[in-house]
């Protein structure tokens, strides 16, 4: 699906096809695509309005790196990335996943403990900043109830978890095996550095 306009008037993809823009310089993604989605992941934004928004938290917290985070969204619809982004406002989701096979067809490195990123709202502006605290490859069929919690979507279960992801990836893989029970899935979990979670 395509989102017209997002990104200084230029087209932004979200998730289920090949890119249509290069990452701007100095977002902080490699190569020439988006990376993968983490059940939901990655779409980059305009430097200008990434960067003055990554200005502005440095701010109020020199600590931060002076190079600007990665930038993206959740889900594969501008819908999807603002009904999550919402639940990690509210601090009701702090762990999402990804497919390590759309990792692997888009060449993008796996995240890293202590990584920090930029999450973007449907529109493509930067809505929140988080670090991610811990990282596990499982087979999807091993995900356990605790991650699905932590992924705070639906009634929050394993089953609500599974049958979403199932068909979350059937229909937006970036890459030909798409899914299987046995696929390997990278648990993320990460915590809100900023804003501070509203109620």
């Amino acid at each position: 699906m395509l989102l017209e306009g997002a990104v200084d008037g230029a087209p932004r993809r979200y998730g289920d096809a090949a890119p249509v823009h290069s990452p701007t310089a100095g977002v902080g993604n490699k190569g020439d695509r988006p990376p993968p989605l983490r059940y939901s992941r990655r779409v980059t934004t305009a430097s200008t309005s990434l960067s003055t928004f990554w200005e502005a938290r440095r701010a109020e917290s020199p600590v931060l790196p002076e190079e600007v985070p990665p930038a993206w969204a959740f889900g594969a619809t501008p819908e999807q990335a603002d009904d999550l982004l919402d639940l990690v406002l509210r601090g009701v989701k702090d762990g999402t996943a990804s497919s390590v096979w759309d990792h692997e067809a888009t060449g993008d490195p796996l995240p890293e403990v202590g990584e920090l990123a930029v999450v973007l709202d449907g529109e493509g502006e930067p809505r929140a900043v988080i670090e991610t605290t811990d990282l596990h490859v499982v087979p999807f069929d091993e995900v356990d109830a605790e991650h699905a919690r932590a992924e705070g979507e639906g009634d929050r279960t394993l089953a609500y978890w599974r049958a979403e992801h199932e068909r979350y990836w059937r229909e937006h893989s970036e890459n030909p095996r798409g899914f299987a029970p046995d696929m390997p899935v990278l648990c993320e979990r990460f915590r809100l550095l900023w804003p501070e979670p509203r109620a």
